[in-house]
């Protein structure tokens, strides 16, 4: 029986220390007192979880509140020094990788191209490149790393951290945790990308006070991330959020999709559906401003060629965004009838063509669906944009320390391990062109 008592303590005080933790998310800088009566925890034991926190380093006092009668109170933060997270972004043809400090503020990050159709070892082999380039970053700067987030763009075992299946890869049965957490050593998490996104939106972005959002990102494929009640669902195998192979046309004879079946959501709104319209356009057009811009950069088809024809108010660009706003528009209407949230964000590399899609996005959705839930639904651009997966990584580690602070252990108060100075402009390496490798 002792024992049993000591375990529920035990998971209780586990769960008011995360408690506390997210409070500090939503509403810092907070006082000691306003926690406690947030929450409805007396002031001793408030006084002992941040004490805890304190001395896992996940929370600061950052300043005296003056306002007000009464004695000054000290306030609360969480500490963006807690320690550094590396997050690994999977693109179709690309790999990104950064490092941000607690709070999501990124301090180095990097990108490279890589071969769609290249091996698996190949693949895993450029990305543990790049993590360990983060890693030394951190030991440079005598960062403690907490962990190492993965988003890639397929469905993901998470107790494995399996990806299962990515049909823009071709990829089966990949062990990502197993396999980078026996070359690093560090705490590794694999998250679906949509679902990485999400929760990204979720903490640090467009969703902070949203219960109920769905995150859909477009890029080679469609992926959504769904909060529902204030939780992301991952359905009973954890592959829920694969809207993009939803059949929403149902002939035989319709586009083929990468999962092997035909009419998915994907094969017509997505990255390569909008350049293999704009391309039947020009085809026979050699004067046309695309083929121009195409010229002028030796470039190929591509997002961002799309985007500077739209831009300039080619009539071809902009036909075709319109022809994708509306197919976009129509599966926005189908996860509105059946889902209601509130909001739905658009994330990822066709983010950048937000201001010429969500105009024709929100028409044909507010149009299909049922006035009780189209006329309360926001329908929004994501915060981070191309970010939108990596941020994701990061933030799935950020989540699991808020909701287990145990995970991260005590460490004295040593001024030497937080940063020597803050990392120059020299430090950090923008993404390269990665809208149009999503």
């Amino acid at each position: 029986m002792p024992t049993r008592y000591s375990a529920d303590q035990t998971l209780v005080r586990e769960i008011n220390l995360s408690l506390v933790m997210r409070d500090l998310l939503d509403n810092a800088p907070v006082s000691r007192a306003q926690i406690a009566q947030a929450l409805g925890l007396n002031k001793s034991t408030v006084s002992s979880l941040v004490e805890d926190l304190m001395e896992r380093r996940l929370v600061h006092e950052t300043g005296i509140n003056t306002v007000g009668t009464g004695r000054p109170a000290t306030l609360l933060e969480i500490n963006p020094m807690a320690g550094g997270i590396i997050g690994v972004a999977f693109g179709v043809d690309y790999l990104a990788a950064a490092v941000t400090d607690f709070r999501g503020t990124i301090l180095w990050r990097k990108s490279i191209e890589s071969d769609p159709c290249g091996t698996v070892e190949t693949c895993l082999a450029q990305t543990l490149a790049l993590v360990r380039q983060a890693i030394d970053f951190c030991r440079l700067q005598r960062l403690h790393l907490l962990g190492l987030g993965l988003a890639a763009p397929g469905t993901v075992d998470l107790d494995q951290g399996l990806l299962v299946f990515a049909p823009n890869l071709q990829w089966r049965d990949v062990p990502l945790k197993a396999f980078f957490q026996g070359q690093t050593g560090l705490p590794v998490y694999v998250e679906n990308d949509a679902n990485a996104a999400a929760v990204a939106e979720h903490l640090f972005g467009a969703a902070r006070q949203s219960q109920n959002f769905i995150f859909v990102f477009a890029g080679v494929g469609i992926g959504g991330g769904l909060y529902l009640d204030g939780k992301l669902q991952r359905g009973n195998n954890g592959y829920a959020g694969e809207i993009g192979h939803a059949p929403i046309m149902m002939d035989a004879h319709k586009s083929a999709c990468h999962c092997g079946n035909r009419g998915c959501w994907e094969s017509y709104a997505s990255q390569g559906a909008l350049l293999r319209r704009l391309g039947g356009r020009i085809a026979e057009r050699p004067d046309s401003l695309v083929r121009r811009l195409m010229a002028a950069q030796n470039s190929e088809l591509s997002i961002p060629i799309l985007h500077q024809a739209a831009e300039a108010g080619d009539s071809d660009a902009l036909a075709t965004l319109a022809e994708a706003g509306v197919a976009m528009g129509h599966g926005f209407a189908i996860l509105i009838n059946i889902l209601n949230p509130e909001k739905i964000i658009l994330g990822g590399p066709l983010s950048v063509l937000g201001d010429h899609l969500l105009p024709t996005i929100e028409a044909t959705a507010i149009q299909h669906a049922l006035p009780q839930s189209g006329s309360w639904v926001q329908i929004t651009r994501s915060r981070f944009g191309t970010d939108a997966s990596l941020m994701g990584a990061v933030s799935i580690v950020v989540d699991d320390i808020l909701s287990h602070p145990t995970l991260v252990k005590r460490r004295p108060q040593n001024p030497k391990k937080q940063f020597k100075h803050p990392p120059t402009q020299s430090q950090f390496e923008p993404i390269k062109g990665e809208g149009s490798h999503v």
